[in-house]
């Protein structure tokens, strides 16, 4: 069967919020071909099936950095700060929306979750092996090991300053 969704914009749209991956209210509600409305009166009708670990309101601080990640002005003159799932609330929709297409996305948006944790492991092993290789060898391997370990890290991104500017 066909992706209804390709898995790179599901892993575009998982986003790092008190340390849990998280997925927002509007991503999920414009996957699932629904009014981001719709998707929060099913929530309220079904409160008890999301507990704070599946399901929580973004802060305003919060609202204020992902907006700044995210590089838009406004998310539709929202009232109400969004809402951040978790991998495991996302999985709690498909029974609440009870729709084929919601189940269907449901279904790429967890394989979506299991190929970012499959990464996570993979780095933290690389890791791991990396540190008992290091504890081998002795000194001259040093800058070796350092240069390994820079090219492990996530690239920052490189901000480039907006406007002129003069040579000192």
């Amino acid at each position: 069967m066909k992706a209804l969704v390709p898995i790179a914009a599901i892993e575009s749209k998982i986003l790092l919020v008190r340390g849990e991956k998280v997925m927002l209210d509007i991503d999920l509600s414009s996957l699932y071909g629904v009014d981001t409305k719709r998707l929060i009166q099913a929530i309220k009708r079904n409160r008890r099936r999301f507990p704070d670990d599946f399901m929580f309101q973004i802060n305003k601080e919060e609202f204020k950095i992902l907006r700044s990640q995210i590089v838009t002005s406004s998310w539709g003159g929202r009232r109400y700060l969004p809402y951040a799932f978790t991998e495991q609330g996302v999985a709690m929709l498909s029974s609440v929306l009870n729709s084929e297409r919601a189940v269907r996305v449901n279904i790429e948006i967890m394989r979506a979750f299991v190929k970012l944790r499959r990464i996570l492991a993979s780095n933290v092993e690389l890791a791991r092996k990396l540190d008992n290789l290091e504890n081998k060898y002795d000194a001259q391997f040093k800058v070796v090991f350092d240069a390994i370990r820079q090219l492990m890290a996530p690239a920052e991104p490189k901000r480039r300053r907006i406007g002129f500017h003069r040579e000192l």
